[in-house]
């Protein structure tokens, strides 16, 4: 399965954004992008297309996915009704390795995206390993009985703290180790200081 292998640190310094909790504090202490450029300042006005390109780039790493996958996921999000910025939104916050990951399940997206692939988990009780599956209303997303018993979800408390804000639109039992979907998402799920519209606006050059 083909996936951005790159330093999730170096990606933040590069988007000057924290993809991964373990991003705040590097940004912190270097918040300049990495490699050569990093001794010079950051434009102090970038051009529209930047503005587009690195919203485009910071919400597709941000998620977990590669360029391809993001542009057919634009494609899909435009040919849908309603604001296409919002459908795309919508759509990255179903997939079952975001699901895992807002439920609390894992610390990150790449934790989240990891354990799905490996199998771990049911889908209506059926096993599934394909973390890009969109979840609907109405489904069930649930451990495996024997991946509940192993020593990771055993510590989960220690390893993947609770979030303190569980979306509406689903509904956890960490105990079982039980995601059941309530409804779709809104906007006001996903991250806020996203801009879906540069996004719309780059694609639509």
């Amino acid at each position: 399965m083909a996936r951005d292998r790159q330093s999730i640190v170096k990606m933040s310094r590069r988007e000057g954004y924290a993809l991964h909790p373990k991003a705040h504090k590097a940004l912190v202490r270097r918040p300049a992008p990495p490699g050569q450029q990093a001794s010079f300042s950051r434009p102090s006005k970038p051009s529209q297309y930047a503005l587009q390109l690195r919203e485009k780039q910071k919400v597709k790493r941000l998620y977990g996915l590669l360029e391809r996958q993001f542009s057919n996921m634009m494609k899909e999000a435009t040919r849908r009704q309603g604001r296409s910025g919002e459908n795309l939104l919508q759509m990255l916050e179903q997939r079952a390795d975001n699901v895992v990951y807002r439920a609390g399940l894992a610390p990150s997206r790449r934790s989240s995206r990891q354990l799905v692939s490996h199998g771990h988990f049911l889908l209506n009780d059926i096993r599934i390993d394909i973390p890009s599956i969109k979840l609907k209303p109405g489904d069930v997303l649930k451990l495996r009985e024997h991946s509940l018993k192993s020593d990771y979800f055993k510590r989960l408390d220690e390893t993947s703290p609770a979030p303190s804000t569980i979306p509406g639109w689903i509904k956890v039992n960490r105990k079982k180790g039980q995601i059941t979907i309530e409804s779709l998402p809104s906007r006001d799920d996903a991250e806020q200081d996203i801009n879906e519209q540069l996004i719309v606006e780059y694609y639509s050059r």
